[in-house]
């Protein structure tokens, strides 16, 4: 069974955002730039996979510009076998739906048994693709994912929810979406950044899968969010009760 796994490239997680001084956007000017952690995941559970012997061939997946091949390059470091690149100019953000639809396009060509996404990206938080790929595609989905197993021709998915945890089978070809606790992703080798070098890497283009990227949103304006105020620290009960009822939240 082949296994996609969809990974994109994000400020690091590490640095904290800078907003342009026009309120445009995000400044992305001099700042690092990796893999977005829950793909890292994501890519940490196919190789896991691979190496039970349920997945037999792993195909990193990414949208985005010229530098994603930094971050695929990293994927196939970790263990994936081969990547395929959907470039796209510099300056241009694709959305959720659109990147949806690139995939759809790659899983049409390569028939994964699996695809395995993060359950979303820390630069816009959307949490979107995963779902719209199990729709578009009419695979069931199985998102915030904490545990996974292939059950024959299942895969079982114990997924994170509001009350607690809950359990899902899902007959294959399916679609998963990974949470933080599922695994803790590994470093690459020294050996394997090295192999990865020679992995084969695939440059596509939207056009390449009919997808039209042109953005459906605009944003009006970005800004910092506002800045917390200290807190205050109170004797006993008695006080934080009266604190409470003099702001009006009790």
């Amino acid at each position: 069974m082949q296994a996609l796994v969809c990974v994109k490239r994000v400020i690091d997680y590490n640095v904290k955002p800078r907003v342009k001084a026009d309120g445009t956007g995000v400044d992305l000017a001099n700042v690092k730039m990796s893999m977005n952690p829950f793909d890292e995941i994501a890519v940490e559970e196919a190789i896991r996979l691979k190496e039970k012997g349920v997945v037999t061939e792993i195909v990193a997946v990414s949208v985005g510009v010229a530098k994603s091949q930094e971050t695929l390059r990293t994927a196939l470091a970790m263990g994936a076998d081969r990547a395929i690149l959907v470039q796209v100019d510099d300056g241009v953000e694709v959305e959720p739906l659109a990147v949806a639809k690139i995939i759809k396009g790659i899983a049409d060509e390569e028939a994964p048994g699996l695809i395995i996404t993060g359950k979303q990206a820390i630069d816009d938080d959307s949490n979107q693709v995963g779902q719209m790929v199990a729709a578009l595609l009419g695979r069931p989905q199985g998102t915030f994912a904490n545990e996974v197993s292939v059950e024959g021709d299942a895969v079982v998915v114990k997924r994170e929810i509001d009350g607690g945890l809950q359990t899902v089978k899902l007959a294959l070809p399916a679609v998963v979406t990974t949470d933080l606790r599922l695994n803790e992703p590994r470093y690459a080798s020294l050996p394997n950044i090295m192999k990865a070098k020679s992995k084969p890497l695939a440059n596509k283009t939207p056009a390449d899968y009919g997808v039209d990227i042109a953005p459906r949103l605009r944003t009006l304006k970005v800004t910092e969010p506002p800045v917390r105020s200290a807190g205050i620290k109170v004797p006993d009960v008695d006080a934080l009760v009266a604190k409470l009822k003099e702001l009006g939240v009790a």
